[in-house]
């Protein structure tokens, strides 16, 4: 049996994910000690295919397709199917380093009843993953070095690991998130309230190769601020207002700057040479989600 199953929720990604599993499989454990468990929402670009070659060389791949509504589901089949006692999380645009799946071995080896959050490094390009996995130094800082503990703010899946037992014993991820964000913050919520101390692990690197253009950022931090919502609607608590951002000030903020539009056409024309811009109305229609998904609940 493996010891740990790394689980990958997936859809439409091959161009990504014939990156990352090759990566997983030239671990620096031997095979056996492992598997790879692909939740599938039945890709239609030749996913099933190319994982299908992949496993005929190495039976620790195993593909889990299914009609599943968003990434929450797709992890919890992979969960499911699951032999090994760590469950790993990591996505189908994250590509490992080639100790990632040891360096989250050795802390759970060492102590129970933890997560394990590591150090997932963002790239822009493939070439940039070359580039800062070659040169430590470019790749910055994610937390502190004295950073041990994080809150379940920081339960981030696409560098995280945890029991098997503690997932199924806290009801794995909420499969009514369907839409982009929070999923995981949310289990990492659950987590601790079940006595998992969620630690960091600067060494279990991986790097997320993306490069969102402004106007899909947009969308996304929209969906987000809904899950949001949702997320303090299960969970109704100012620690969870004040962490996700929907407190009275930045409602209000929101407010203000919606009369004034003339103030978000400055910002927007500047979108493409400043950073400022492009935070600023990011941050705006997040909370523009979480109006839109605060006023559907009631």
């Amino acid at each position: 049996m493996p010891e740990i199953s790394v689980v990958i929720p997936t859809y439409n990604r091959l161009d990504t994910l014939k990156f990352v599993v090759p990566a997983l499989l030239d671990q620096d454990l031997p095979l056996e000690q492992y598997e790879i468990v692909v939740g599938d929402s039945n890709s239609t670009d030749g996913t099933r295919e190319y994982l299908a070659r992949v496993a005929e060389e190495f039976p620790n791949v195993r593909h889990v397709p299914g009609a599943y509504g968003g990434r929450a589901a797709a992890r919890n089949a992979g969960i499911r199917a699951a032999q090994g006692d760590v469950i790993l999380f990591n996505d189908s645009d994250i590509v490992p380093a080639d100790d990632l799946l040891y360096r989250h071995l050795v802390r759970h080896r060492a102590r129970r009843k933890i997560a394990v959050v590591g150090w997932e490094v963002q790239v822009k390009s493939y070439e940039d993953y070359l580039s800062k996995r070659a040169h430590p130094e470019l790749r910055g800082a994610l937390h502190p070095s004295s950073r041990k503990k994080l809150s379940w703010l920081y339960f981030l899946t696409g560098n995280a690991s945890v029991r098997r037992e503690d997932l199924l014993r806290v009801g794995c991820f909420d499969e009514s998130f369907t839409g982009y964000g929070h999923e995981d913050l949310e289990l990492g919520y659950r987590l601790q309230a079940a006595g998992i101390a969620i630690v960091y692990e600067p060494l279990a690197v991986n790097y997320h190769v993306q490069d969102v253009p402004h106007d899909d950022q947009v969308e996304k931090m929209k969906l987000a601020g809904r899950s949001t919502a949702r997320f303090y609607r299960k969970h109704p608590s100012f620690g969870v207002m004040a962490n996700l951002g929907m407190t009275p000030v930045s409602l209000g903020l929101h407010s203000a700057l919606t009369r004034l539009p003339w103030i978000l056409g400055y910002f927007d024309r500047r979108t493409a040479k400043s950073k400022f811009a492009r935070d600023l109305l990011q941050q705006y229609y997040y909370v523009s989600g979480i109006k839109a998904g605060l006023g559907e609940q009631k």
